[in-house]
């Protein structure tokens, strides 16, 4: 039996070393890992952080917990000794011997069994905080917000920091005083004897003076939690609105004051019970408290609300309406919103080269089938992978563009299985390659996107080229590889072979040492590493490739958006990713919340830049303004940069995030509304309008859109949304935040006139379904076993007048690739629908003889267009004209002439179809 208890110990042993040396390696890996990229002071910090956290916490609540049950065993034995002389205690013949029990407690392996329960509780409540560091940095190293809550009169970061801490104070000594009193609770129940059921349970104890002074704690933390809940009202969702409101104030916070009182004298009565010695006065105080807490809590403040709020609801709530107003709009940025009015005289000269740069960039292609058409015809290879579509704008030869980005990142899982093997999974395809970039405006003839960057290795159409285009740091690089190796890495296909390559990098951790190589070999579980003859002193692991995962390990405290998009640096042609992280938190008082987890506060406090290349990774504060990222600034010195320290090339293309965008308007859908009794009555709610996408509707979502603002005198990129007004159809206002350079983060918002009705988008979609000619299109293309795929309807104000644009593609149900077929443009009450956005324009506004300012490079009106006829004899005449030229053409060997013939006669039959169609 000793020799069996003597193994177990030694595996128990063996074990705690493994796991001990296992968690040692990998934090020398991760440290390795920060180290890597210059931040290991990152990595020192929270390690430091945790760990102080854990130790301190851990010895406080073992010692708290080892003196409480050292006392128990103190103050444990045979039960009927302090009972011998009392005469109305009844004891049954068993009661005079010591129990098993007894014997234990008293006996030499009890403390150790103390010791060791004592560890277990401190290690249950050091593990569950540990990771919680963050808060006690934060109210360290706190920023005040300089503005004050309008109840408690207390700045704003009394409750992002010092709330939280005292909350974590609470929480800590809370749960180890219940854990220590059902322990202590339970060894007392076991060494009670029957006197307990028989006797005078009345009498005071040793014992129950213990379990008294434990109770006494419990009702002092308790009042400490009242207190910190009286705050929480300024966050209370049970109101008219977000926030303290009348009921909140004249009763629940009169209740929370009274507990406090309460609960404190409850303590003081437990505590002098040990002298006084009448249980009973302890039982009764407790009983009364769970009374005294449903009035208070429950009866009370539904009273008040039926019978003095309700009745007299706006005169009660007026001023707590205006201060949920008045905090909303300061938590989201919408008190910075500048209005402005637009009116409307539909009196637009199309040919204003000052709106060429507006027309000219007019999004035609849509993420969604143009992400299916780069799959196609641009990632060439099985292994390569477009993950999405970015937009962004550029420079190009010479002027400002805007244009659709995708990253060709490489995905070794989609080789052939009998490929996917170690060495070219770790060693050879370790990164994508290049990328696509096309124009949002420009259709090629069969119905493509025009490519200004495209094919392996990159071609250029434009100015606008990259130098450096493999992808080690993407979305989709989720594994690690090894780099400069004896195996040489797969670089790009060339036609029936490839081409090699070698990382020149500095950033990765380098396997100079057969230490180091155990170490990953055990860390990432692959134990080739150590085996792998192609690993050198050179070579170098490269881990943590995902940008998003990147981001996370070094500043695990921030949000951050889904979706980053990529930079094309115009000075060394290197690719860059940028990254919005946020700050948030769920305790700006009266603020609405914006998600189902009560966050009512979010900043796009900072912009990260990931080097695709080399994975060095960057932060720049982009919220000055900010003071969580100002507190954070304060607890990691060097990490978060000035956004002025960006090189110019890539703050050029800062964005301002969509998904914050997003959110501001749904907040702005209400609180909008800053007069009181407007907002109390909603009598002027917005709405984000709904689109058919696909052939499906779907509310509308913002888009980044080149235009010249009123009364500005250039263009400039923007994000916009439109608004509608509840339970009407028609179009109220439009968003925008403005985003070049320094007018970046400037909300405007435009009104239109109430006394004029402006198409919302939903009666644009309709006036779409309702339009004989091309709803009948529609209808026929879907009989012809193509499907129809809508796309976002843009409004697009221009000259003090909205124009909409929408695109169809068109994909055969064999699964081909979308087409750009069709746009339809609407101006007024015109509604039209041609092969191209110039063609769209001219029939909008009349053949002037000239293009549209926005008419495409290249792009010849006259050839797309035929002239116009729905007579069926004049139209088979064109028809004929034009293929009799053609083959013409095609006998003399003029093949550029019989293609513009054929182009035509392609028109002419098309417009045949429409007017037989009619």
């Amino acid at each position: 039996m000793a020799r069996n208890n003597r193994s177990t110990l030694r595996l128990i042993v063996f074990l705690l070393i493994l796991g001990g040396l296992s968690l040692f390696l990998h934090f020398y890996a991760d440290w390795l890992w920060f180290k890597s990229i210059n931040f290991e002071q990152v990595f020192t910090t929270i390690l430091l952080n945790k760990v102080v956290l854990y130790t301190v916490v851990f010895i406080g609540v073992f010692l708290l917990s080892y003196i409480n049950l050292i006392f128990t065993r103190k103050n444990i034995g045979p039960a009927y000794e302090e009972f011998d002389d009392d005469p109305t205690v009844i004891y049954l013949d068993e009661e005079r011997q010591k129990s098993p029990w007894q014997e234990f407690l008293k006996g030499k392996y009890a403390n150790w069994v103390f010791i060791g329960i004592s560890l277990f509780i401190a290690f249950i409540i050091s593990s569950s905080v540990a990771d919680k560091w963050i808060i006690i940095q934060q109210y360290l190293n706190q920023v005040p917000f300089n503005v004050t809550d309008p109840i408690f009169k207390k700045d704003l970061s009394f409750y992002f920091f010092d709330l939280a801490f005292y909350q974590f104070i609470y929480g800590i000594l809370m749960s180890s005083l219940v854990l220590i009193t059902l322990v202590a609770g339970t060894i007392y129940l076991f060494n009670a004897s029957s006197n307990l059921l028989f006797g005078d349970w009345r009498q005071f104890t040793v014992a129950k003076g213990h379990m008294a002074l434990l109770f006494a704690a419990i009702f002092i933390l308790q009042a400490f939690k009242y207190k910190l809940a009286s705050y929480e009202i300024l966050f209370s969702p049970d109101g008219i609105v977000f926030g303290a409101t009348y009921t909140d104030v004249y009763a629940r916070l009169v209740s929370y004051k009274a507990l406090i009182i309460i609960s404190l004298i409850i303590a003081l009565v437990i505590l002098l019970n040990i002298f006084i010695k009448r249980v009973n006065w302890i039982v009764g105080s407790i009983g009364l408290w769970l009374l005294i807490v449903l009035v208070l809590s429950g009866i009370y403040p539904g009273l008040l609300q039926k019978f003095i709020v309700q009745p007299n609801e706006f005169s009660k709530e007026k001023k707590y309406i205006e201060n949920a107003i008045k905090y909303t709009r300061q938590a989201y940025g919408l008190d910075r919103a500048e209005n402005k009015y637009f009116d409307i005289n539909y009196q637009i000269d199309i040919g204003d080269e000052k709106d060429a740069p507006t027309i000219n960039n007019i999004r035609l292609w849509d993420w969604q089938p143009l992400l299916t058409t780069y799959k196609s015809l641009q990632e060439l290879r099985p292994y390569y992978v477009f993950n999405d579509v970015d937009i962004d704008r550029y420079v190009i030869d010479g002027q400002y563009r805007q244009v659709m980005l995708a990253v060709r990142e490489i995905s070794p899982g989609e080789l052939p299985e009998n490929a996917r093997t170690w060495i070219n999974e770790r060693l050879m395809y370790t990164h994508g390659y290049g990328l696509v970039v096309s124009p949002v405006n420009e259709v090629e003839e069969e119905g493509f996107p025009r490519f200004f960057i495209k094919d392996i290795p990159p071609a250029f159409t434009t100015d606008l080229k990259v130098k450096r285009p493999e992808i080690y740091f993407g979305e989709l690089t989720d594994s690690y590889v090894i780099v400069n190796t004896e195996q040489k890495e797969f670089d790009y296909p060339m036609g029936e072979k490839n081409v090699y390559c070698f990382y020149s990098g500095k950033n990765g951790i380098k396997l100079d040492s057969i230490t180091k190589k155990l170490m990953f070999a055990w860390v990432l579980k692959d134990y080739k590493i150590l085996l792998s003859s192609d690993i050198t002193e050179e070579s170098q692991i490269l881990m943590n490739r995902n940008i998003i995962e990147r981001a996370k390990k070094i500043a695990p405290y921030l949000e951050f958006d889904e979706d980053p998009y990529i930079i094309i640096n115009t000075t060394d042609g290197r690719l860059y990713w940028m990254i919005d992280a946020y700050t948030y938190s769920e305790k700006y008082p009266y603020s609405q919340p914006f998600d189902s987890e009560g966050n009512n506060y979010i900043r796009n406090a900072v912009k990260i830049v990931v080097d695709a290349y080399t994975g060095q990774i960057d932060f720049y504060i982009a919220d000055k303004s900010d003071p969580i990222i100002k507190t954070y600034s304060k607890i990691f010195p060097g990490v978060f940069k000035p956004i002025e320290a960006m090189p110019k090339e890539l703050k050029s293309h800062v964005r301002y995030p969509s998904r914050l965008f997003t959110i501001q308007a749904k907040m702005y859908q209400t609180f909008h509304m800053t007069d009181p009794n407007v907002f109390y009555n909603k009598e002027d709610i917005w709405l984000i309008p709904t689109e058919i996408v696909g052939n499906k509707p779907v509310e509308m979502e913002p888009y980044y859109i080149i235009m010249r603002l009123p009364e500005e005198a250039k263009e400039e990129y923007i994000l916009m949304l439109p608004f509608t007004p509840k339970n009407r159809p028609n179009m109220v206002a439009w968003m925008c935040m403005r985003i070049d350079g320094e007018n970046y983060g400037k909300m405007l918002v435009y009104n239109f006139p109430k006394h004029e009705t402006i198409y919302g988008p939903n009666q644009l979609e309709s006036r779409i379904n309702q339009d004989t000619y091309i709803s009948q299109q529609i209808s026929l293309w879907d009989q012809r076993g193509s499907n129809v795929y809508r796309g976002n309807l843009l409004v697009i104000p221009i000259q003090n007048s909205i124009l909409y644009v929408e695109p169809l593609y068109l994909q055969a149900e064999n699964g081909k690739i979308p087409e750009l077929k069709r746009v339809i443009a609407a101006f007024e009450n015109k509604i039209v629908m041609e092969p191209t956005l110039d063609a769209a324009l001219i029939k909008l506004f009349g053949e002037t003889g000239a293009k549209p300012p926005g008419t495409a490079p290249g792009a010849d009106v006259n050839v797309e267009i035929p002239v116009v006829s729905d007579d069926l004899k004049e139209l088979a005449k064109q028809a004929r004209q034009y293929y009799d030229r053609a083959n013409q053409l095609l006998q003399e060997g003029d093949w550029a002439g019989y293609g513009e013939n054929i182009k035509k006669l392609d028109e002419v039959i098309r417009q045949m179809e429409e007017a037989a169609a009619r």
